[in-house]
């Protein structure tokens, strides 16, 4: 019995594990832009922000502006995250310049 609740408990942690790795969205993002793709280090970003929230503003969704804003009042995304990652890359010595993060 004792190896049976041992060996539940395990299948229960990963199940657990695995789907909290399953919803913190792709390790890398590729957004293409006439100044160059930028590839994002989705996974290198969660290890060292603890909050969704500190770059996605409602913190559940990585949908478009539009997809929670109306057409009227959504920021232009490209507006939103140069405000978002520069203001937080001069804090942490991250790229601030369009070729840190636009690559041709």
């Amino acid at each position: 019995m004792k190896k049976f609740f041992a060996v539940l408990m395990m299948v229960a942690f990963v199940a657990v594990a695995a789907n909290s790795i399953a919803n913190n969205g792709p390790a890398e993002v590729k957004i293409e832009n006439k100044k160059g793709t930028i590839t994002f280090n989705h996974a290198g970003h969660q290890a060292n922000v603890a909050d969704c929230a500190t770059c996605h503003h409602n913190g559940t969704d990585a949908g478009s502006c539009r997809s929670c804003h109306d057409g009227t009042k959504a920021p232009a995304f490209k507006n939103a995250a140069h405000k978002v990652c520069k203001d937080c890359h001069k804090g942490n010595d991250g790229p601030t310049k369009c070729n840190g993060c636009h690559v041709k």
